[in-house]
């Protein structure tokens, strides 16, 4: 190859992979020089500089001038330097141009490893440029392969590669090659080697995005999501609030015939979901927060704890399987809730705290 194919070559590359040619020829100085080094046994230091303007390499041997040598590798005597150059003297830098039939082998074998070199680190690069503001985002994948537990999906439609580790995966959720699913971005790593798009399908993030997607009222900022507890592919409670009166904010989530968050559980695999109206009462919104299961009444017991009180017919229902529907009331509201049947309530209060309070169911259940 000559040295105008090779500029040239360096143009392509800047043109159609977008990498600088002014950090493209540094990196391939260094490598150059180093790699001439080793296969050759010229003495000093091999400075290798590369003029795309004049399209010309030069090699030179660089070593310090001194009076006695120590060191061969870095330096010249006085009298072997006035040989190349008669006016140097002890304590000068001398120079000295190199002519090498081996440096095209050399160079060929080194530009390949520096291109593969710049290419990883530019697709690394522009990865992590493109998708740094992506975190936190719903993202369309495609899984491509399955190893060791770890799905690897195409996230939309690219060859950026997502990884959806065994614990951000669905419990009983099955995944397939080329199937389709949305995922949550959760966090773009530089590893140095490689970027690596870290996804999830456990996260309430997902369940958040999908809402916002599904429900133009809370895109709009009309409807707004105050919480989300989740047991992921079991359960899911979402707290949603308007300052509108006249909006339905649990309508607007539902949609037309359930429309709306049947979308949604679909795309969860079926996993429950309950609409929560948020309340500034936060008695009111534990007695929400437990649905499906009536509340006859919640008292408050003590700092952000209260005392749940259900049917005895609906105790099993207002506490769940494994105590799932109470542990998620428990994450919306952030109070500690104590669920009781009516008639332990009863014994335990007395008649008079445990009075039902006439309530309207607004959750809806999937």
């Amino acid at each position: 190859m000559t040295n105008q194919d090779f500029f040239a070559a360096l143009e392509d590359l800047e043109r159609e992979r977008g990498i600088s040619q002014e950090e493209f020829i540094s990196a391939l100085e260094n490598a150059m020089s180093i790699a001439y080094k080793k296969a050759s046994d010229t003495p000093g230091e091999v400075v290798i500089k590369l003029n795309p303007e004049k399209k010309s390499i030069t090699i030179t041997s660089v070593r310090r001038v001194v009076d006695e040598v120590e060191d061969p590798e870095k330096e010249i005597s006085v009298e072997e330097a006035k040989e190349i150059k008669k006016s140097v003297k002890s304590g000068d830098v001398i120079t000295e141009e190199i002519k090498s039939k081996d440096f095209g082998r050399i160079a060929a074998q080194t530009v390949k490893q520096v291109i593969t070199q710049k290419l990883r680190e530019i697709e690394r690069n522009n990865t992590v440029n493109e998708f740094e503001d992506k975190e936190g985002e719903l993202m369309a994948a495609t899984i491509r392969r399955i190893e060791n537990g770890t799905v690897y999906v195409e996230i939309g439609g690219s060859q950026i590669e997502g990884v959806l580790l065994p614990k951000d995966q669905v419990i009983g959720e099955k995944y397939e090659l080329n199937q389709t699913l949305n995922v949550y971005v959760k966090k773009v790593k530089n590893t140095g080697k490689a970027a690596q798009i870290m996804v999830s399908r456990t996260s309430t993030g997902l369940v958040r995005r999908l809402f916002e997607n599904e429900v133009p009222e809370i895109k709009q900022g009309v409807v707004v999501i105050k919480n989300i507890a989740r047991d992921p592919g079991q359960r899911t409670k979402i707290a949603i609030y308007s300052e509108d009166p006249a909006v339905d904010a649990v309508g607007a989530c539902v949609g037309n015939k359930g429309a709306r968050v049947n979308a949604i559980v679909a795309q969860l695999g079926g996993e429950k979901i309950d609409i929560i109206p948020w309340s500034e009462n936060p008695l009111e919104y534990i007695s929400q927060a437990l649905s499906p299961a009536r509340v006859i009444k919640v008292v408050e017991t003590g700092e952000e704890s209260a005392m749940a009180v259900v049917p005895d017919d609906k105790l099993s229902l207002a506490i769940g399987r494994k105590g799932q529907n109470a542990k998620l009331a428990v994450k919306l509201t952030g109070w500690k809730i104590d669920v009781k049947s009516e008639s332990a309530a009863l014994s335990e209060l007395g008649e008079a705290e445990v009075t039902e309070e006439p309530q309207e169911n607004l959750t809806e259940e999937n």
